[in-house]
């Protein structure tokens, strides 16, 4: 299990997308996230396929439920 981390808003955008959702979180304490979802490695600014983009449709379908 991986977990993917963006080091800036821009970086997010670049490699996932402009309909990403995001919190901030201090990179130094990305390791406490594991005590919630086990990951076993951190991969940080990793561009993702743009077939695999949460688009804006994607966005509008969550807001309607």
């Amino acid at each position: 299990m991986a977990l993917l981390a963006y080091t800036a808003l821009d970086r997010l955008a670049d490699c996932m997308g402009p309909h990403q959702p995001w919190v901030l979180y201090p990179t130094e304490r990305l390791g406490d996230l594991e005590s919630v979802e086990h990951y076993d490695v951190i991969y940080l600014d990793l561009p993702v396929p743009q077939e695999l983009w949460r688009t804006a449709a994607d966005v509008d379908r969550r807001s309607v439920r």
